[in-house]
């Protein structure tokens, strides 16, 4: 496995094309990759997954990409990415012997930008068919914050603290330098848990259709419970919508207090 780290260029007008249509976004961030000719979800079966945050110190758009194999991300357009005066841009390091080393009863940091979202089933809202069968998103905290414990019971990991923040605010996290390349510190633990809900994510699909993603971002502490299936969460992703910037979970050892 491969982690990307790419700071964007907000001149670009490629760049400023992507940050308003998550559709653009996911064809730049699979131009990285080859073309597979076997039909099927070429994304998934790359184990691509990414994200697009705001560098905590520069306010620069940055893209972490995650992928089973290397990229080359010499297929962006001209002027895509900033030029970043001798810091490696892009900067890919493997990831797969960090992964490999976990073992359950290690407390981690994490970084998880979601969609929480469920489905509507015919007893909960039987007026409305045309709808049924539908992912809708999770509106409440408490609705939000119940879904990420549900996932962390199903992807081997339990959640200490979290807390949940904007899409535009910097985020603080530990030792993320030495395995993401980001300069940050570790978030004080958050003992009353809440969420707040991110924003909304837009796009057009080729048809033109309009797509919408409610979008979450939680930080905080976790401790894993079952190694194999929180290995199998980081290189698979959590929740809906990975094609379009969710679902990657990043993790960085947590400091002794």
């Amino acid at each position: 496995m491969y982690l990307s780290r790419l700071i964007l260029n907000p001149r670009s007008r490629e760049v400023r094309r992507d940050l308003a249509d998550c559709q653009q976004l996911h064809r730049s961030v699979m131009s990285g990759f080859p073309n597979l000719a076997a039909p099927g979800d070429a994304r998934a079966r790359l184990g691509i997954l990414y994200r697009l945050e705001t560098h905590p110190r520069t306010g620069m758009p940055t893209l972490l990409v995650q992928s089973a194999i290397e990229p080359n991300w010499s297929q962006l357009p001209a002027g895509y990415l900033l030029d970043t005066a001798g810091v490696p841009n892009p900067d890919c390091k493997p990831v797969g012997p960090i992964y490999d080393a976990l073992d359950a009863g290690m407390v981690l940091t994490f970084r998880l930008r979601a969609n929480p979202t469920k489905r509507i089933k015919p007893d909960t809202d039987p007026g409305r068919s045309n709808r049924l069968g539908k992912r809708v998103e999770l509106r409440t905290e408490a609705d939000q914050l119940a879904w990420l414990r549900r996932k962390g019971e199903q992807c081997g990991f339990e959640v200490l603290s979290v807390r949940a923040t904007t899409e535009h605010e910097a985020y603080r996290w530990e030792r993320a330098a030495a395995i993401f390349g980001l300069e940050a510190d570790k978030p004080e633990p958050v003992p009353d848990v809440r969420a707040i809900r991110g924003g909304k994510v837009y796009g057009r699909r080729a048809d033109g259709q309009r797509m919408t993603f409610a979008a979450v971002t939680f930080d905080g502490l976790l401790r894993i419970v079952d190694a194999d299936r929180f290995r199998a969460a980081l290189v698979q992703g959590i929740g809906s919508a990975k094609a379009y910037g969710f679902g990657l979970l990043s993790i960085a050892p947590a400091r002794s207090a």
